[in-house]
């Protein structure tokens, strides 16, 4: 979720880079080598915007989950290492009584 929320945000700002550079005076575009109207700048923008703003959604929520799922992992080892500690010593207590 990570990976694809840092390629959106760098996809969205090349593009909108490339428009706001290659833009003329009037508004026209060449992009690519493809001619783009006024228009299809300002769709540009728009769609490379809303990229980046989707992009920044995904990388907070990847970012949110992988947090907690280092939380669980976590805790989840100290659980099975105090599991084992308490085997290991019923182990002993029950071959003292031997």
């Amino acid at each position: 979720m990570v990976a694809l929320g840092l390629v959106l945000i760098v996809v969205g700002a090349l593009v909108l880079l490339a428009g706001l550079f290659t833009t003329g005076d009037v508004g026209d575009a060449s992009i690519l080598g493809i001619h783009l109207g006024a228009t299809a700048v300002f769709l540009l923008g728009v769609f490379s915007g809303v990229a980046i703003l989707w992009g920044l959604g995904i990388l907070r929520f990847g970012s949110k989950r992988q947090l907690k799922q280092r939380k669980e992992k976590r805790h989840l080892q100290k659980m099975a290492a105090r599991l084992e500690e308490m085997e290991r010593s019923e182990h002993q207590g029950s071959d003292e009584q031997l």
